[in-house]
């Protein structure tokens, strides 16, 4: 069982980068060993979260949206293959689906989407201030780009944010790590 997921997680990895082409994500700065501040969102089942309630564990936390093609779903299946590789571990970690696209990632169009992917990789919107404020936060670059009418997409970076119990950004995944290195860094914090 172990093969099957290296092979797909490498694929995902190298489907993540292939994903970034020129123009289709922002590079996202990453402020190490910095607490990120308080934010308020909602949850999937419409129940107000806050940084706060993150703390205490360990958290994994990925920007993203629902209509996104490719980086968001092969990012998510990554996720779900090394949560799976991690065990146990796993369920030492807040796992976190932070949408950018909060007009159309409804907390019920969120649980739908993220029901493709592990069952621990829970799901955050709110107004779009609130999700401004949390992106801004982590240091996360996001633009809307219009796709003629009312159809748009959005460029947006590709890290995963690694905080430690207090909150504080201890490290990251990028598409450049190899699938090794990312389930070190997951182990590690799960860990530690």
């Amino acid at each position: 069982m172990w093969l099957p997921i290296r092979v797909f997680v490498g694929s995902a990895l190298i489907g993540l980068a292939a994903a970034a082409q020129p123009g289709s994500v922002l590079s996202s700065p990453l402020a190490r060993s910095s607490e990120a501040g308080p934010w308020v969102l909602v949850d999937t089942q419409g129940r107000s979260i806050s940084d706060r309630d993150l703390k205490g564990k360990p958290s994994v936390l990925f920007f993203g949206f629902t209509h996104c093609s490719e980086i968001c779903p092969v990012g998510l299946s990554a996720l779900t293959a090394w949560m799976r590789a991690l065990g146990k571990d796993a369920d030492r970690l807040n796992v976190v689906f932070v949408t950018v696209d909060p007009e159309r990632d409804t907390p019920a169009v969120l649980a739908t989407y993220l029901s493709n992917f592990d069952a621990r990789i829970r799901g955050l919107t709110g107004t779009p201030a609130q999700v401004a404020i949390a992106a801004q936060r982590y240091g996360v670059s996001y633009e809307k780009i219009p796709l003629g009418g009312d159809d748009y997409s959005i460029r947006h970076s590709m890290t995963i944010y690694l905080t430690n119990r207090e909150g504080r950004v201890v490290n990251s995944i990028v598409p450049q790590d190899t699938n090794e290195a990312a389930l070190e860094k997951l182990r590690r914090i799960s860990r530690g």
